[in-house]
């Protein structure tokens, strides 16, 4: 052959080999091993297969297009070196696909653990309503949780870029095992609900723009403000957790940011969170401003007394000053900000704090106590609040606190997957017992 021939041989035989490679990325369900009770929901379950449907047909048409344009004139006369550089940029769409597609595997995966599976549907269960507000200001995205190693939790929000350069068509919370069960675990995972929260009421901007209105130059509160416009994403991720949580998400930090004393101290002109130690102290100031309390006292005194500031330098210690001496004035700025998405109410009215003030945490916690069967009526995000509470309290070992959450878990999975096969079987035999799919071109949409 000559050289030019054979170039365009290889690279037709490399083509037809990707798209053999890629019929073998078939939709999850087809492998995804799990009892009904640990699967994710109907919507997440759509909205992913969709995705990646979509991106297979896409990639199938860009190597179909390239393969018609080797054999074409055009194509036959161009030099090997261009029809290399056009297969590497259909190699690069094929793994990016592929990326997509382990990101989603390494969440659902995990579904097919025993226990763990069904816990992780329970998350998903406190995500959803940790998420959801009193009134409809935005359209919740599916939430999909799993674990990963490590003590901190991580977001990756709806309709942000993934590999390829698509957008997530769900929200993954990446849980840290460690805090498997207890009540700290809500604390990570409202605090990532918070993140997307956050971005769906547009937040981040229009609290920012309050807080630079702050910055008065050559003040000493000047740079306290600066501060806290750099650090504001994790701010409003932490003010969401502890309005839904209360004492119970301030809590949870401590224990996710008990470090030794170098990286508690520690300012990194990088960092988008806050000082670990000033960042439990803004979580009693936004808890004081929510939740009224002494608890909130008890909290601050017990953060000091593991970490004194007596040992630090005298310039730390007076940025320290300068920012503890601001947290009352950021915390009301919070509660009482009004962004055009919450239609005139306020941080704190949109949230419905007066639901979970931790005098009725304490009323919840008593009714539970006497009639256990109550629990179960409970949301989801409302029974992590009151638990930990109790907690904090003392009312509850860690081993019954443990116990009781699990118990829920299970509960939340269980629950779901029977108002899914519930809502399935209410619908006509002609359609799919798939929400979201209900019709044959819906289902071959997903498959092919």
């Amino acid at each position: 052959m000559a050289a030019p021939t054979l170039a365009a041989w290889m690279l037709e035989q490399e083509a037809r080999g990707l798209l053999t490679r890629l019929a073998r990325v078939e939709p999850f369900a087809l492998h995804m091993p799990m009892v009904s009770a640990a699967a994710i929901t109907p919507a997440a379950q759509v909205a992913i297969e969709r995705h990646m449907a979509s991106r297979r047909r896409e990639l199938r048409g860009r190597v179909a297009d390239y393969l018609r344009w080797l054999k074409s004139p055009i194509g036959q006369q161009a030099p090997p070196q261009e029809a290399q550089r056009r297969f590497t940029f259909l190699k690069l769409r094929f793994n990016a696909v592929l990326s997509q597609f382990h990101i989603f595997a390494d969440v659902l995966t995990q579904r097919s653990e025993h226990e763990t599976g069904v816990w992780l549907s329970g998350l998903d269960a406190v995500a959803a309503d940790a998420l959801a507000l009193p009134r409809c200001y935005f359209a919740a995205p599916p939430v999909i949780c799993y674990l990963d190693r490590g003590p901190g939790a991580a977001i990756r929000r709806v309709r942000t870029p993934l590999p390829g350069g698509s957008l997530n068509p769900v929200a993954i919370v990446r849980v840290p095992r460690e805090r498997m069960i207890g009540s700290g675990l809500a604390s990570s995972l409202v605090h990532e609900v918070g993140h997307q929260g956050s971005a769906l009421l547009g937040l981040l901007a229009s609290v920012r723009r309050e807080i630079e209105r702050r910055q008065v130059a050559g003040t000493e509160e000047a740079a306290a403000w600066r501060l806290y416009a750099r650090w504001i994403s994790e701010i409003l991720a932490d003010f969401w957790s502890i309005a839904r949580l209360g004492v119970t998400a301030t809590l949870g930090l401590m224990g996710v940011v008990s470090l030794p004393r170098t990286f508690v101290f520690r300012l990194s002109e990088e960092d988008p969170h806050p000082i670990p130690w000033i960042r439990v102290k803004l979580g009693v100031a936004m808890g004081r401003a929510l939740h009224p309390s002494r608890r909130w006292d008890r909290i601050a005194q017990l953060w000091e007394s593991y970490y004194p500031l007596d040992p630090i330098e005298p310039s730390k210690r007076k940025l320290f000053a300068a920012l503890e001496g601001t947290m009352p004035a950021l915390a009301a700025l919070l509660v009482n900000h009004r962004p055009g998405s919450l239609g005139g109410k306020s941080l704190k009215e949109a949230m419905a704090v007066d639901e979970r003030q931790p005098a009725r945490l304490a009323d919840y916690w008593a009714a539970w106590r006497a009639s256990p069967s109550k629990l179960f009526e409970a949301a989801p995000s409302l029974v992590f609040a009151v638990v930990g509470q109790a907690k904090g309290d003392g009312k509850i070992s860690p081993e019954e606190e443990s116990n009781t959450l699990t118990r829920m878990l299970t509960h939340w999975a269980l629950k779901g997957a029977l108002e899914t096969s519930t809502a399935c079987a209410s619908r006509p035999p002609a359609g799919l017992c798939r929400p979201g799919w209900g019709s044959e071109a819906g289902y071959r949409s997903i498959v092919h």
